[in-house]
């Protein structure tokens, strides 16, 4: 059974989903920390490239957002290139390879945007003109006239019925996206979702038509009910918060979408912090590190570069009690279900490479792969895709990404190592201020002392292991080499004063 645990600050609002007490996602807010993913913007079109097809749009954000061709919808493609050429059938069909943006848009463009991804390091926010609204049993994409259905729901009369009940209360044009939640639910609920959604687009466009260039028209809810929405099914045991407020705020949505489960609404009340209480900081610091223990003694290794994500399976101290192929064969399995939610508790998208223990069989190899995809398609609700196993063992993926990952939201780069993970050992730090002392000798010629100031760990370093070489450049230098230990500078600091 799972829970959703809430702690609401005024500085922060923390929630984590859990499944038996193992956290399976953690999620963040704060005041000033702005959101931007699932928001509607009228953005003006900055810059047209058409080397790139891509588009970038002024949004209100330090970064402009880009807007790549495969993200404009097609209808407005083929609105936009009907005014500019003033053709006499303007829905005359258009092949998808002869679409180019410098033909749908203009510099200065007003065009309503969605985000789609949030800003990560260099790159601006993603955009989308392919829009989408999520309920509580349906995602309506207001502009894309398809109706999917959750891969979850497996039972082909289900699926036939839910399609039906859409398709009947959908306006002309539109879609949706049938969510797993929709199972077995009353045709009236369904429904009312389906009229609620297309009221807030309907509200959207009345938003865009008198909004401002870069203005915000559309936000998601507030996070709190964003999780409770997205999350609330049978398997939800209690939703608890610590704040009296929010637990009125959830109560009401919860009468409103979903009354049955209203009693599951907690108020957490005492004073120890209901992450503590839950051990949910702990399982938090133990996902910011690269070293992830499993329950046999195994390990995973996970290293994400900007590129893509690495992670790479260890026995450890599990040996297993029959066979070595039988203990390659259980760490995989339970390494298979760790990775799986490991990548959702530190929000890992984009490319990743996983390096299972090599296994002689392939019949052991297609069970992981199985179990693999088994674990990702009934636990994980992004979108994902695996590949065969690679002639070097490897498998790889990819995964959508949302917004910032776990080390993103709670980490800056190490200041001495600037995010390498690696500083210079004591003995190059000690080598580099030696070749400054050689060259200010050659530069100052005709002084009389030198003065260098350094941290106290290479001060230590340099008296004890390398003397002889002071030494040496005093007699180079033919005056004094005064070393001072500051401990105001870093290890990598060093100041040489020169005195006539």
């Amino acid at each position: 059974m799972k829970k959703i645990l809430i702690n609401k600050a005024p500085w922060q609002t923390r929630i984590a989903l859990t499944r038996e007490n193992q956290t399976q996602n953690i999620y963040f807010a704060a005041p000033l920390s702005e959101h931007l993913e699932r928001s509607y913007y009228k953005g003006k079109i900055t810059k047209v490239l058409p080397g790139i097809q891509t588009a970038f749009v002024d949004i209100g954000q330090e970064k402009a957002g880009f807007l790549h061709i495969s993200e404009v919808d097609r209808d407005l493609a083929i609105e936009k290139i009907s005014e500019m050429t003033q053709l006499d059938e303007p829905h005359k069909p258009i092949k998808k390879e002869k679409m180019d943006i410098a033909k749908i848009f203009n510099e200065g463009d007003d065009v309503l945007v969605q985000v789609s991804k949030e800003p990560v390091y260099e790159k601006g926010a993603k955009l989308t003109t392919c829009f989408t609204l999520p309920g509580r049993f349906i995602v309506l994409m207001p502009n894309i006239p398809r109706i999917g259905v959750s891969k979850r729901i497996e039972n082909r009369d289900e699926r036939n019925r839910l399609k039906e009940v859409v398709a009947a209360n959908l306006p002309e044009g539109m879609g949706a996206i049938i969510r797993t939640s929709s199972e077995d639910q009353d045709q009236k609920e369904i429904i009312k979702d389906v009229k609620y959604l297309v009221s807030v687009w309907d509200n959207i466009q009345k938003q865009f038509a008198s909004a401002k260039s870069s203005e915000r028209v559309h936000e998601d809810l507030e996070i709190s009910l964003q999780i409770v929405r997205d999350h609330l099914d049978d398997n939800v045991e209690a939703i608890i918060t610590d704040d009296r407020e929010n637990q009125q705020q959830i109560t009401r949505f919860v009468k409103k979408i979903a009354p049955e489960f209203i009693d599951r609404v907690l108020y957490y009340n005492n004073p120890i912090n209901i992450f503590d209480f839950y051990g949910i900081q702990d399982q938090i610091n133990n996902a910011l590190q690269k070293k992830v223990e499993l329950r046999s003694g195994g390990s995973l290794i996970i290293e994400t570069t900007e590129a893509m994500t690495v992670i790479d399976v260890n026995t450890g101290k599990f040996i297993g009690k029959t066979n070595m192929e039988e203990t390659i064969l259980k760490t995989n399995l339970e390494a298979a279900e760790e990775v799986v939610r490991q990548l959702r508790l530190r929000n890992i998208g984009g490319l990743i490479v996983i390096d299972f223990i090599d296994m002689a069989t392939g019949t052991n190899r297609h069970k992981l792969m199985r179990h693999f995809e088994k674990t990702l398609k009934e636990q994980d609700r992004f979108q994902s895709v695996v590949l065969k196993v690679s002639e070097f063992g490897l498998v790889q993926m990819t995964r959508k990404r949302s917004g910032k990952t776990l080390q993103q939201e709670l980490t800056n780069d190490c200041h001495n190592c600037h995010g390498t993970g690696f500083v210079k050992s004591k003995q190059t730090e000690c080598f580099e201020m030696l070749r400054k002392i050689e060259q200010e000798i050659q530069d100052h010629q005709g002084s009389s002392e030198l003065i260098v100031h350094t941290h106290k760990e290479i001060f230590d370093y340099i008296t004890k292991k390398e003397y002889n070489a002071v030494l040496a450049l005093e007699k180079m230098f033919g005056g004094k080499i005064i070393l001072d230990c500051d401990n105001h500078l870093k290890a990598h600091e060093f100041k040489i004063e020169v005195k006539k």
